[in-house]
């Protein structure tokens, strides 16, 4: 996802700083005319703004308060926009360190996934303060068509959250649907066509649907990314006292996956996880 948006700021004319543990990844960011840092706190020197992407919220808190964390050397009330998929509380806990650091933090995570990230047709989901948000405004608007400000710092996570938890159970749906189909003797392809325009229809039944059925599992979004976002989910949703079973449903499924070495895959591999289970029963 970095690389993508990266490459759609530097080609708006932005002057653009990265840092990524695997330097080969930014080869396309900077032979398209971005500089090469050697750290994350390097990266920020000078900057206006420093954005994150990484996988979780420890590595976030690694890259931004760590020992060689953007932080470090950023100018005082630099703002800090994490893009990555974290917890509400991790966000609320980053924007503390930072604030006492004199530095300013918006959560923004995206959805779209990698082709929205080419396009610069993500969603991209904002919790923080009125005027850092405007300040984020027209980068966000370089690397996304809708930019919702959710709340204060901690909503964009929590909305992200709402995201894949709308994700993940939508998927279920399709691949059960289309296990049913299967089991029952209907060709999947006629499937997906005639259930696509009805009260049924998903954008996973739709993209994800024609590569169940072509058995495509190379991965747009992967189950072990995936897994991560629904933990977080759960975690969320404990400290509010609420039962999220049909998550619960999904992150067994998807742990059947990981158990048969599927967590690289797409997250449409969940229909072999029911096809075994079937199968087992």
């Amino acid at each position: 996802m970095g690389v993508p948006m990266a490459l759609r700021l530097v080609r708006a004319g932005h002057d653009v700083v990265v840092f990524t543990r695997t330097a080969a990844k930014a080869e396309a960011v900077l032979e398209a005319g971005a500089r090469w840092a050697n750290s994350p706190s390097e990266a920020a020197v000078g900057r206006q703004l420093v954005i994150s992407m990484v996988t979780d919220g420890p590595d976030v808190r690694e890259v931004l308060l760590g020992e060689k964390g953007a932080a470090l050397s950023a100018p005082q009330n630099t703002l800090f926009a994490d893009m990555s998929t974290i917890s509400p509380d991790a966000a609320r806990s980053i924007a503390v360190d930072l604030n006492v650091l004199g530095h300013r933090f918006i959560d923004a995570p995206v959805t779209g996934g990698d082709i929205g990230a080419q396009q610069g047709a993500l969603s991209i989901l904002v919790g923080g303060k009125d005027g850092d948000v405007q300040q984020a405004l027209p980068v966000f608007e370089l690397l996304g068509r809708r930019v919702t400000h959710a709340g204060p710092v901690g909503s964009g996570a929590t909305l992200k959250a709402c995201n894949q938890i709308l994700g993940a159970v939508n998927l279920l749906g399709v691949c059960e649907a289309l296990a049913f189909a299967k089991r029952s003797g209907l060709d999947l392809h006629q499937v997906i066509d005639a259930l696509g325009v009805g009260a049924g229809s998903s954008w996973a039944l739709q993209n994800l649907g024609p590569k169940v059925a072509a058995e495509d599992f190379a991965p747009g979004f992967m189950v072990d990314l995936l897994q991560k976002d629904l933990r977080i989910v759960c975690e969320a949703a404990r400290a509010c006292a609420l039962p999220v079973q049909a998550v619960q449903l999904a992150q067994e499924l998807f742990a059947n996956n990981q158990s048969h070495n599927e967590g690289l895959k797409g997250t449409h591999v969940m229909y072999k996880a029911l096809e075994r289970i079937a199968d087992a029963k």
